[in-house]
């Protein structure tokens, strides 16, 4: 079985807020339940716990470091201002949106939330974590005679977002629960984990990737495939059982996928599968998540991701068609690869970017899935570097 430790940690110039309880990842993975619950915070935990980062006079001398903070802290207290507006704990959706995805998008949000220096009912906006939580396992099939047993979603979803959206929910139910098994409603956090993970071992098809459904389809696709492994490897971090078979299928899967010229396609064994930026950071980022950190196959795709960006930069190449997707995976690609340079480079054009589209309240604008989809996986972004979430460290 390919190893899901993560890499040893390079010194970086970007700071790390790990004083805040997500730190308690960095113990052995397995450790988790053997830990006595979080202590009460002091007063300078409240601070880290609230969104604020640990006092470093470079961050706070430097102009654009200040303006992505505000950004970020912009960006999660619009979110929970339309959160307010949803009694079931939801993000919002607009009525705009052309495939509203209240799933993903409230899993994103409490991502988001976490990622600012939150967990469910502790730091600033601990209460609007655990109402974006608690919807997600109100949304969470536990009947064991179900044949849809474990399955995060919603009644009519469209077949597009199904799987997706279950991946994003496990990865926030793992994320959560890293940092709350010990509280009242541990037990039912780790319950909902264990029969999500269940519900993608079972609907992996025998290719080793996944379709739209959560059940075994002869269909499979690489974006629902690297959405559901990222899942299947919080979970493993948070002390949940993986099945190693499930995660060899799944790394081989996502290998085949990609072509000649170091790009990723959409589906293997298709030689008409069109390949984009956006899969490609995808699968490179999940190769990181199966422990693989280098190599020819993470190198090559590294290098036709910087071919297609530079080729876009120059207004030949073609631009992202789910640009979102595109920034959250190139983002992990970028950060999490051995050589910084390539977040440095990356962040140095990008940020500068998500900084100008933001909105005056904080939002911004997505008109397929959603503005608070597009604002969730912003703040993501924007706040990397701070390694809050265990997923996004280095």
């Amino acid at each position: 079985m390919p190893s899901l430790a993560p890499s040893p940690s390079p010194a970086t110039r970007f700071p790390t807020a790990l004083a805040f309880g997500l730190c308690v990842l960095a113990l052995p993975v397995f450790a988790l339940d053997s830990m006595a619950a979080l202590a009460p915070l002091d007063e300078d935990s409240r601070a880290l716990s609230a969104g604020a980062l640990p006092d470093d006079s470079q961050r706070a001398s430097d102009p654009l470091e200040r303006a992505l903070d505000d950004s970020i802290q912009r960006g999660l207290a619009w979110l929970v201002k339309g959160q307010a507006k949803n009694l079931d704990g939801s993000m919002a959706v607009g009525a705009r949106d052309q495939t509203p995805v209240p799933i993903a998008s409230t899993a994103l949000g409490a991502l988001a939330l976490m990622a600012g220096g939150n967990s469910y009912n502790r730091g600033l906006y601990g209460a609007e974590v655990a109402r974006a939580v608690d919807y997600l396992l109100a949304h969470c099939d536990l009947d064991p005679a179900s044949p849809s047993f474990g399955y995060i979603g919603r009644e009519g979803a469209p077949e597009a977002v199904r799987m997706h959206s279950h991946g994003f929910a496990t990865l926030a139910l793992a994320q959560a629960f890293s940092t709350s098994h010990r509280t009242a409603n541990g037990k039912q956090l780790k319950r909902a984990l264990e029969a999500a993970v269940r519900r993608i071992e079972r609907s992996q098809g025998r290719e080793g990737g996944w379709f739209y459904n959560p059940i075994r389809n002869t269909r499979h696709e690489g974006s629902v495939t690297i959405c559901l492994v990222q899942a299947l490897r919080a979970a493993r971090d948070a002390g949940i059982r993986v099945d190693p078979s499930c995660v060899q299928r799944a790394e081989a899967y996502v290998v085949q996928s990609q072509k000649e010229d170091g790009l990723f396609a959409y589906e293997i064994y298709n030689p008409d599968a069109h390949t984009s930026v956006a899969l490609t950071a995808a699968g490179v980022s999940t190769l990181y998540s199966l422990g693989e950190y280098a190599g020819k196959v993470v190198e090559s795709g590294m290098t036709a991701i910087w071919r297609e960006l530079e080729l876009r930069e120059s207004g030949e190449g073609k631009s992202a068609r789910f640009p979102y997707y595109e920034r959250l995976y190139l983002s992990q690609a970028m950060w999490q690869h051995s050589e910084l340079e390539n977040f440095e480079r990356w962040s140095d054009r990008e940020f500068k970017r998500m900084l100008a589209n933001q909105q005056t309240d904080g939002h911004w604008s997505d008109d397929r899935y959603g503005d608070s989809y597009a604002t969730a996986i912003n703040c993501l972004v924007l706040g990397m570097s701070q390694e809050l979430l265990p997923i996004f460290q280095r």
